[in-house]
């Protein structure tokens, strides 16, 4: 897969936020929605809360950003903290977002669930949370970190890709704990109620790797994921360790053959995102496959475009 940079569409710093992270697209006849969490100062830490801007088709140019579409958690809930990513997709005449909710931890720095918010104004401009609670979250088998849901309806049933905590481990003496977690996968009847797997779907590349946001599409009779990954430690300063970007295909969704290096993308050095790809979004619209991601910091400067060309 060859992909085309078309460099950085939106910067969150020209709307007076901060980040715009982890691109998720609803397409509409002659726009783009394009859904992303921004931050807010809480003292020291930050919490993300949903927006979206408008695009032309062409992503030539941005029709209009609103802030806060979705309030935020209430005390004590899953998502008190924060919202990210928020994970939108048509469901009959509604649009529905899984929503990644955060809350924070004293032991460890967070824990996470995954809700859903329901939009039925027929344009995705407003959402209601179905509940105050998850629709998935912590269990037996995956203790804590459940987040990053991405839904999709194949073969008549609804399928979630998401991530689950393996461990939290301090790496050095004196800093908090850092948190590994791989890709999982649940199937449903109607998007509530899940039934999962249980089982990490995509083999590691990494020593201690840790595995985001999945997102998948049918595309040319296979099932294709793109996510990103990045070593457990040491992470946020040091670009040899920080996230990039993966790729598996699938016939089955069962089994996943993983080819990082099916993804071709040739990054100058110094660019806004030289030192990290992260947190991708693939979509088809008008036959051509797009791909929105974020870059350098986790989405501190926005999120860019790519475009698969062709072979």
């Amino acid at each position: 897969m060859r992909w085309k940079r078309c460099g950085l569409i939106f910067s969150p710093q020209q709307y007076g936020m901060e980040y715009a992270k982890s691109p998720q697209v609803i397409v509409f006849e002659d726009f783009v929605r394009v859904y992303f969490s921004a931050c807010k100062r809480d003292g020291l830490k930050l919490i993300s809360y949903v927006c979206y801007v408008d695009f032309t088709k062409d992503f030539q140019k941005a029709l209009g950003v609103a802030k806060q579409i979705l309030p935020e958690g209430r005390l004590g809930c899953f998502d008190e903290h924060g919202i990210f990513p928020f994970s939108p997709m048509r469901n009959g005449d509604e649009i529905w977002a899984y929503t990644s909710g955060w809350s924070r931890r004293t032991s460890v720095s967070i824990e996470t669930g995954i809700g859903l918010a329901v939009s039925r104004d027929g344009k995705g401009e407003t959402f209601e949370r179905l509940g105050e609670g998850p629709v998935l979250t912590s269990s037996l088998e995956e203790p804590f970190l459940v987040v990053d849901g991405y839904v999709r309806r194949f073969q008549d049933q609804f399928h979630m890709w998401y991530i689950f905590g393996q461990d939290w481990k301090v790496y050095e003496q004196g800093q908090e704990p850092d948190r590994i977690y791989k890709i999982g996968h649940a199937v449903s009847q109607d998007g509530i109620e899940w039934s999962r797997d249980h089982v990490c779907i995509i083999p590691d590349k990494l020593a201690e790797e840790s595995q985001a946001l999945p997102c998948v599409l049918f595309y040319q009779e296979k099932y294709h994921m793109f996510f990103c990954y990045r070593n457990s430690y040491d992470f946020r300063k040091n670009s040899r360790n920080a996230y990039r970007l993966g790729y598996a295909w699938s016939e089955d969704m069962t089994h996943w053959n993983r080819n990082d290096e099916y993804i071709d993308f040739m990054i100058p050095s110094r660019d806004w995102d030289s030192e990290m790809q992260c947190y991708p979004h693939v979509f088809e619209m008008d036959q051509k496959l797009y791909m929105l991601y974020n870059g350098n910091s986790f989405g501190k400067n926005g999120f860019g475009l790519a475009v698969m060309e062709k072979n």
